[in-house]
């Protein structure tokens, strides 16, 4: 039994198609931003670690008691 497909069946299988192909790019999208921020981050924490060394080698020692 050979089974044929309906014009309706055609535009289903389009819409479901559209739709993967727009959450697909989505998910792309997001995963870009996600690596663009991450970078950031780590540019960020890099920056305030130097700095609280550099406040640290600057701080005089004084002696308590």
């Amino acid at each position: 039994m050979i089974l044929g497909v309906t014009t309706a069946e055609k535009y289903v299988a389009a819409a479901y198609g559209i739709v993967f192909l727009i959450v697909l790019v989505y998910v792309l999208i997001i995963a870009l931003k996600l690596g663009r921020l991450e970078r950031e981050l780590d540019e960020l924490t890099g920056q305030v670690r130097e700095r609280r060394e550099a406040e640290r080698e600057q701080r005089e020692q004084v002696p308590v008691g």
